[in-house]
This record gives structure tokens, C-alpha cells and sequence, in this order.
């Protein structure tokens, strides 16, 4: 499966755009730093700065990863909205969040109504609430429940 274009969208609000990388702002340390739509990784450095085309780019191929990563963990069937919800979800919090999680342990075991709450559960950075994540969080459980 690959993303839809209604999951790009919900993803790349869920983001927010920045031309400047900054460092991660719930984070006790700063790391990591983010550029464009929420892209991270070695190369993206204090002061570096990306214009939304090259922006757009770099999310569709950080997506590529991501959608691999959620057909290769999710052993259950999942609608296009649930797909596009764990992509994004697995795009926040990484992929080795998604594989140790109960949500994912539940999901594969067919308990697809548990994934709502057990998506609410991932609202804190260092152990501390951000509203951001909330508000996110929730956002991507109607994706979880969009046909």
C-alpha cells in the first residue's frame, strides 16, 4: 500500500512546514532536528534550511520507508485510512515505537477497536503531555476510523 493523497495532506498538517531546521521542541536534549515536513535524520543539521518543493520530495521518500515498514509489521488487513493512520503515527514516533507497541500486539491479534485508545496512550515527549500530540494523536484515530 502507499499512502494517499488525503494521508499526505493529514500528515503534512500534522507537520507543519519549516524552510529552517530546528531542534526537536519537546525534547529535553533538542535532538533531533527537523527541516521541511517534519523530516529528520543525520543530514539535516542546525541551520540548515529546504524550500517546500525539495520539502515535498524528502516526505515522499521518508514516506516510502515508512509505508514498507508498517505492511512489514501489520499482519492484519487495513483499510486505506488505517494504513495512511499507522504510517503517519510510525512517521511521528519512528517504526521501532510502532513494533514494541501494545497497539501493534492488539491490531495483529485482530483487535482492531483497541487502536484508537492505544494511539491516545503516545501523547508525551520525555514523559511529559504535549498538547500537539493529543490533538495529533486524536486526529490520526479518525484516520484509524476513515473507510
Amino acid at each position: 500500500m502507499r499512502v494517499s493523497p488525503d494521508g499526505i495532506v493529514a500528515i503534512k498538517g500534522f507537520e507543519g512546514f519549516s524552510s529552517k531546521s530546528y531542534p526537536d521542541p519537546g525534547s529535553k536534549d533538542g535532538h533531533p532536528w527537523t527541516v521541511g515536513y517534519g523530516s529528520t535524520g543525520i543530514d539535516v543539521l542546525p541551520g540548515m534550511s529546504i524550500t517546500e518543493p525539495a520539502a515535498v520530495e524528502r516526505l515522499r521518500a521518508d514516506l516510502t520507508k515508512f509505508e514498507k515498514g508498517v505492511e512489514a509489521l501489520v499482519m492484519v488487513p487495513l483499510t486505506q485510512g488505517q494504513f495512511d493512520c499507522l504510517v503517519s503515527f510510525s512517521y511521528n514516533c519512528g517504526l521501532k515505537a510502532l513494533e514494541s507497541s501494545t497497539l501493534l500486539r492488539k491490531l495483529n491479534r485482530g483487535n482492531y477497536d483497541a487502536v484508537p485508545a492505544e494511539l491516545a496512550r503516545w501523547n508525551k515527549n520525555d514523559g511529559v503531555v504535549m498538547a500537539g500530540l493529543t490533538k495529533r494523536r486524536k486526529r490520526e484515530a479518525d484516520l484509524w476510523l476513515t473507510p
